[in-house]
């Protein structure tokens, strides 16, 4: 009912139009003129001088300075960025750590996304998670490369290291930085 009353309207409206020699005009998305030529060499050209506006782009070419530190010192400090895993008592926490001291990507079993999947918040299955999230949220960013051997030598074979390690190299993370390139 309302659809006709509607319609009538409309017809009503359109009488018009029609009266005065005017007539409604429907027009389609598509044009159906041919395109104009256009002159595109401006689009071409090469700025002479390029601005890298991308702190982080030293460090994927490896062309980067890595500090060195003291011989002395353990862990060594010659990284880009660090990978951490810290076991407590009541969870688990793994981040990435920038050689300047800033942490550029973290994830915890304290985060309530990872931790409504884990019947508990230490042992292997939740560092097994924790490297798989930390390894997708490495790789957007932009990490593909860190280093992780702050390791202590008698925590190395655990079960808990192994499956985290595992976990970020099926990741698509590597587990070794590049090699410093010198020019």
């Amino acid at each position: 009912m309302a659809l006709r009353r509607w319609t009538l309207q409309l017809g009503t409206a359109t009488k018009g139009f029609r009266e005065a020699g005017q007539g409604i005009r429907f027009s389609s998305a598509v044009s159906s003129s041919t395109p104009s030529a256009e002159d595109t060499t401006e689009n071409e050209i090469v700025a002479p001088e390029f601005t890298n506006r991308n702190p982080r782009n030293l460090e994927q070419l490896a062309l980067a300075r890595k500090e060195r530190g003291w011989k002395t010192t353990w862990p060594k400090q010659e990284y880009w960025h660090r990978l951490r895993l810290e076991q407590t008592q009541n969870h688990v926490k793994a981040y990435v750590e920038h050689c300047s001291g800033h942490i550029v990507v973290s994830a915890s079993t304290r985060e309530w996304a990872i931790k409504k999947y884990l019947h508990r918040t230490t042992g292997v299955t939740a560092c097994v998670n924790v490297g798989r999230v930390l390894a997708q949220r490495c790789l957007e960013a932009g990490i593909n490369f860190v280093d992780f051997q702050a390791v202590t030598p008698w925590e190395k074979n655990s079960d808990s290291i192994q499956g985290f390690q595992n976990a970020m190299t099926e990741g698509g993370i590597v587990l070794k930085e590049l090699r410093r390139i010198y020019q």
